[in-house]
């Protein structure tokens, strides 16, 4: 995938300042900029947190149409395909965007991943309403970053990250009152969120329940049983949209060979490889590599 600073480039044709180090960055968006971010199709390697303050959005994510309104957070979390349908005339929103290794190592980055799917574990998609005036608190949140982003102060990476860990653990108290109660026990969120975050690290590689199950000490049909019941989807659709990702990244931005996209994620061989594409994309990969350049 894309990292945050390729991705931005492949957006806006140039960074936004000449020391931005491609790791944080938050911007006011309007509806021109938001559609630019179909020109990723979804291959970033990014967390994004996106807050609607006036006007309406509307995207598909992995698959799924929603409209996103005023106070509504939208987050999305590296892996998952998303597309920009329609923004109305006087879009406007905020978005923040992090590097996902430095979110992954960071202090709270257990946090960050919980906080990134504890909505769709609760309402079973990527977005919450939120009460105006956490609305209005995390929309300063994210302009103080702005402000930190445009300055010259010596310290500014660091103040950064900072100020970022602040604004996740606003977040998560945001999310503690504003989700309703508990919808699944706390044990099957837990073990849910950690196959989510052990995916992207691991997917290319083990394509099996087994790995991840092992990984989280319990049996691969107790596994499936907790992705189907928080999401209605199997392990093996988490699996097979993340190797698809990738594989359509490849395919769409790099000289490899058909062949050694197949041997980079691990497929037997590539005539297993180009059925597997087939049956979730709808065409090969030579068709799809020639259509999308």
């Amino acid at each position: 995938m894309y990292s945050l600073k390729e991705a931005w480039l492949k957006m806006n044709g140039s960074l936004p300042t000449e020391d931005w180090d491609g790791k944080i960055y938050c911007t006011e968006t309007d509806a021109a900029m938001t559609f630019r971010t179909n020109k990723t199709q979804g291959f970033m390697a990014a967390y994004t947190f996106t807050l609607v303050t006036e006007g309406w959005l509307t995207i598909v994510y992995n698959g799924q149409e929603l409209t996103l309104e005023t106070d509504d957070l939208y987050i999305y979390s590296p892996g998952l395909q998303v597309t920009v349908l329609g923004v109305s005339e006087n879009y406007r929103g905020i978005c923040l965007l992090a590097d996902e290794h430095l979110t992954i190592e960071s202090p709270v980055g257990h946090d960050l991943v919980h906080m990134a799917y504890r909505p769709i574990v609760q309402l079973h998609e990527p977005k919450q309403k939120l009460p105006h005036a956490d609305a209005l608190h995390l929309a300063e949140k994210m302009r103080e970053i702005v402000r930190y982003i445009l300055s010259d102060h010596i310290y500014k990476a660091k103040i950064l990250q900072m100020l970022y860990a602040v604004f996740l653990l606003d977040l998560q108290d945001v999310q503690d009152n504003a989700l309703p109660l508990r919808q699944v026990p706390l044990r099957v969120e837990e073990l849910f969120i950690g196959f989510i975050r052990l995916l992207p690290l691991h997917f290319a590689r083990h394509h099996d329940i087994a790995f991840y199950a092992d990984a989280l000490h319990i049996s691969p049909v107790y596994l499936s049983r907790i992705v189907r019941q928080v999401t209605g989807r199997t392990v093996v659709d988490y699996i097979n949209q993340m190797l698809v990702t990738e594989a359509s990244f490849l395919l769409a931005t790099t000289p490899l060979t058909i062949g050694q996209v197949a041997d980079r994620l691990h497929f037997a061989d590539t005539p297993s490889f180009s059925k597997f594409f087939h049956r979730l994309k709808g065409t090969t990969p030579r068709a799809y590599r020639h259509n999308i350049l």
